[in-house]
């Protein structure tokens, strides 16, 4: 059996194997034994845990916590109703999100780690890795709809696919006309870089007239390792380009300095910063939301004019366009630092 089966196997997703990893605090049992939510992370990434400390950041991430036992918001009963709430035309559920020339095509229930500031651990997801039943139906829709040129893979986690099931999504896609992009949306090079195999980038790499890019989730620098920094080098040598879609979170990453140094240290191990996503409601998950503001401030006090333009993301909030903002958006989703602003107490 391959490393990143073993560990998908001995996923840590028990009080009894998290003992191994950390000290767990009452808090942190207590949230544990209380709260009906999946929940679980990778022995590799487990591992990245400070053992000591209830505030680290890997650990926030893995951890349940009795924070999320109030919920400010409710959340649909699945991605595809999230997303596709106000879409005019009938799509498969496994079509989550179409945007203009861009599909997001949902193939799998199943993540190697469960995020706590992710809605998807209160969408009843499976611990078997396999295509969703709908994948064909999906896989039809994109090749009747022409206008779809680019088409992210998302989930769940694609990458915890077999290679032998990734290859039929990548060829599908690659025998229609009118597609000339694949992506995979992938927390896999952070969290289990072990799974970027031989085999998996013969299915992925190579000269192609549809080309693979990676979007994968890095939101502190200390989730970035050698063993990560050697799986992209591996994916960009079968000319599979690597780039980066972090989250704002409160308590992780909201602050200059670890802002500042997560984007610079992505850049060290060839991941390009793409995106910021403002945290989504959802339950469960106030505690790590931020104003909208604050990522703007974080970008323009420690981005913009202080390090390499390469580590600027795009800001993506879902919401209107903040107040200040210059980026001349007409969506009101996608925005970059503004001028600078007349400072304001933050929360």
């Amino acid at each position: 059996m391959e490393k990143w089966m073993e560990q998908l196997q001995n996923r840590v997703n028990t009080l009894h194997r998290l003992k191994a990893y950390i000290h767990v605090t009452p808090e942190e049992e207590k949230a544990i034994l209380t709260l009906n939510t999946q929940w679980g992370a990778t022995p590799y990434f487990a591992s990245l845990m400070d053992p000591n400390d209830s505030a680290c950041p890997i650990r926030k991430q893995v951890v349940p916590s009795l924070k999320e036992m109030n919920p400010a918001h409710d959340t649909p009963r699945s991605l595809s109703s999230k997303e596709n709430g106000g879409a005019q035309e009938v799509r498969p559920a496994s079509i989550v999100q179409k945007v203009h020339d861009r599909a997001a095509f949902s193939v799998i229930d199943t993540c190697a780690v469960y995020c706590r500031h992710c809605f998807r651990k209160a969408q009843g997801m499976t611990e078997k890795p396999r295509l969703r039943r709908d994948v064909e139906e999906g896989l039809e829709w994109i090749a009747d709809h022409e206008e779809i040129r680019d088409v992210l893979i998302t989930g769940g986690d694609p990458f915890v696919l077999s290679d032998e099931k990734i290859e039929y999504l990548v060829r599908k896609l690659r025998e229609t006309p009118h597609i000339r992009m694949i992506r995979f949306g992938t927390r896999l090079p952070i969290v289990l870089p072990q799974r970027i195999t031989r085999g998996l980038l013969k299915v992925l790499g190579g000269f192609h007239r549809v080309p693979v890019w990676v979007s994968t989730q890095c939101n502190h620098p200390r989730e970035i390792t050698g063993k990560t920094g050697r799986a992209v080098f591996d994916l960009l040598r079968s000319g599979v380009n690597v780039s980066n879609q972090a989250v704002l979170l409160r308590g992780i990453n909201d602050d200059v300095n670890t802002f500042t140094a997560l984007h610079q240290k992505l850049l060290t191990v060839r991941i390009r910063p793409y995106t910021v996503f403002h945290c989504a409601s959802a339950p469960g998950i106030d505690h790590f939301r931020t104003p909208v503001e604050k990522g703007l401030r974080l970008i323009r006090d420690g981005l913009r004019g202080h390090t390499t333009g390469l580590a600027q993301p795009i800001y993506v909030t879902g919401t209107r366009k903040p107040k200040g903002c210059t980026a001349g958006c007409t969506d009101g989703r996608r925005h970059r630092a503004p001028k600078p602003l007349k400072r304001t107490p933050l929360e």
